[in-house]
């Protein structure tokens, strides 16, 4: 996904990045933060390796809110690898990996600023700076800030629908580079304090915290991180080469919901060092190194204390063999020490074979692993009346045993040309197996229960593509997915809740011809359906309490309009959820919130309704 992708929609960041990509799901988290989560292959985001610059970036404290603290506009592209990703990147990819690369000081505008407000009250402003230092050094500084003081509560359900929302982030970034001697080098340091209100619409946090006048929340988060990235590309030997990564982060939250308190404090250090070469020739290369990484843990949960130190180092070997005629394969392996997953090898396979012209198939197979952290994950669990339990006590991680899965890929592409304009069309089936899975488990609707795999878990994912050029500047892209999402619960095998097993997707874009001075129109339409969505059993609530088995279809339609004036200012403005399809009941027991039957997580569909927004750019 380059940057003219990325401009379809508004973006704000990155959780809102992937409306215009099939490949990605975006799904809604619960009744309150408007938080988006994302899905891969069936699969939520923590069982993807999301990474900044192949810098791990989204995961433990920050995995339910990270997506939100990347600005659209510092994106420069993203990667998108569905199953298993590469070993140099770690052992933590099960379903694929999403890459984020930001904007470069030495190729970003010098001056950029971006401005966004919708009806609903979100003002978002964007600043770039950028200059250029020296022959071989560069800076910029990037600010964002947005801001939410409207309370919206369209349904009349007295709960805000949206999150009453504060956030300053601050990234300054540091670029040398030496083509003569071969260096480069990124340095990045980056502040964010974001603090957000939900709850109920009456609620004042300093009169009703922790009473039962009303309802609230305030989630309050704060962080730094800092990374560098090192390489060096040998002069006489352009094929050889090394790089070292390095990141270091911090992140505090603070939040309760109601009477509930979740506070979590991350500390997290990461090094990668990699040495790149070729075998005879270069079609024969190899990736080697060695990585480091330490994670703590601090956590209040209700009144308990959770605090967990986790470290490990591995080496890595990626072997890939590129024939540009027919054959490319890569083949990788790692050895991974981790003071609670133990010691284990991750391998990785990936090859693709072109049988005809713009004929391609491609396979792919790779095992994962990961240490499940059940509250930073789950934290919508904390605005609800559910107990929470953990039913297995032997394992490393809050009792519970490491995650292991293996995931399948088989893929084809075919080219073609209709009416004189090219196209293709694209088949993929993904399987993900779970040797050991933390099953979340939503069915009672008194608790949450969390306990390891007894039985089967697996994710299948079948997906058709075709996209075309339709006319001259105009392109469509579709898609059909199906989702068989299975896990052996306790009570039972049962499909994923609050996932639809029929999507489809469909996106409309026309460019109008680059006029003088960079005038142009840009149009975009997007169409997203979804089939119905098992919903969690609810039979043990009182009548007006209880949902049914299956929620119903749906369909949203975004749109955007752009005016281009000149390379330096532009216009759009856009619509959301433009069918006005709003979920009826989001909040369960709204009519007494202390209550035993108070749920805020059972979201399948959209709590606002249509929405409009407008916003410029300008560069310099």
């Amino acid at each position: 996904m380059n940057s003219a992708e990325l401009l379809k929609a508004a973006c704000c960041n990155l959780s809102e990045s992937f409306e215009t990509n099939p490949a990605i799901d975006v799904n809604f988290n619960d009744a309150l933060t408007g938080t988006k989560q994302i899905q891969m292959l069936g699969l939520t985001s923590p069982y993807l390796l999301i990474t900044q610059e192949n810098i791990p970036m989204v995961r433990g404290a920050s995995q339910a809110y990270g997506l939100t603290f990347t600005p659209g506009t510092w994106v420069e592209s993203i990667q998108i690898t569905k199953g298993a990703g590469s070993v140099v990147n770690g052992y933590e990819s099960i379903s694929g990996q999403i890459n984020t690369e930001l904007v470069k000081p030495l190729t970003d505008n010098t001056v950029f600023i971006n401005g966004y407000a919708n009806q609903n009250g979100r003002l978002e402003l964007n600043t770039h700076l950028n200059h250029v230092l020296s022959d071989t050094w560069s800076s910029g500084l990037y600010i964002h800030g947005n801001r939410r003081d409207q309370k919206e509560d369209g349904n009349g359900d007295g709960f805000l629908d949206a999150p009453l929302a504060d956030q300053i982030n601050v990234l300054n970034r540091w670029q040398y580079q030496n083509l003569e001697t071969g260096w480069v080098s990124f340095i990045n340091f980056r502040f964010l304090n974001d603090e957000k209100q939900v709850g109920q619409v009456d609620f004042d946090p300093n009169l009703d915290k922790f009473t039962t006048d009303a309802w609230g929340s305030e989630i309050d988060t704060r962080r730094f991180d800092t990374s560098i990235k090192l390489g060096y590309v040998f002069p006489e030997l352009p094929f050889q080469s090394f790089g070292f990564q390095a990141s270091y982060s911090i992140h505090k939250q603070d939040s309760y919901y109601g009477f509930r308190r979740y506070d979590i404090d991350h500390e997290s250090v990461y090094s990668n060092l990699i040495f790149n070469s070729i075998i005879g020739d270069t079609r024969n290369k190899f990736k080697t190194g060695v990585t480091f990484a330490y994670d703590g843990y601090a956590e209040l949960v209700n009144n308990q204390n959770f605090a967990r130190q986790d470290a490990s180092a591995g080496a890595f070997f990626e072997y890939s063999y590129e024939n540009l005629e027919k054959l490319s394969l890569t083949a990788g392996l790692r050895v991974d020490t981790h003071n609670r997953l133990g010691t284990f090898i991750t391998p990785r396979f990936h090859i693709r074979y072109t049988p005809w012209e713009m004929g391609s198939l491609r396979g792919s197979f790779g095992r994962g692993r990961r240490a499940a952290n059940i509250f930073a994950e789950n934290q919508q669990l904390f605005a609800s009346s559910r107990s929470i339990q953990i039913l297995d006590t032997e394992g490393s991680i809050y009792g519970l045993d490491p995650e292991d899965a293996w995931n399948y890929g088989l893929s084809f592409l075919q080219g073609f040309t209709f009416l004189d304009r090219p196209g293709n069309i694209t088949l993929d089936f993904y399987k993900t197996d779970f040797i050991n899975q933390v099953v979340v488990d939503w069915e009672n609707p008194r608790a949450i229960s969390f306990y390891n795999l007894e039985g089967k878990s697996y994710a299948n994912s079948f997906q058709l593509e075709v996209n075309h050029q339709i006319l001259k500047n105009l392109e469509l892209r579709t898609a059909y997915k199906y989702y068989d999402v299975t896990t052996d619960y306790r009570s039972g095998s049962l499909q994923k809740p609050l996932q639809a097993q029929h999507r489809f997707f469909a996106n409309l874009g026309y460019e109008t011809e680059i006029g003088d001075k960079g005038s142009q129109w840009r149009f975009d339409y997007t169409l997203h359906t979804l089939g119905k969505q098992r919903l969690p059993n609810t039979e043990v609530n009182p009548p007006q309490y209880r949902l049914g088995e299956y929620s119903d279809p749906y369909s949203l339609m975004n749109s955007q309009v752009t005016k281009v004036f000149s390379e330096k200012f532009e216009i759009y403005v856009g619509g959301e959820n433009l069918t006005n399809f709003k979920q009826p009941n989001p909040v369960l027991g709204v009519d007494d919130p202390f209550g035993a039957n108070f749920d805020t997580g059972i979201v399948y569909a959209p709590i606002m309704g249509r929405m409009f927004y407008a916003g410029f750019r300008y560069k310099l």
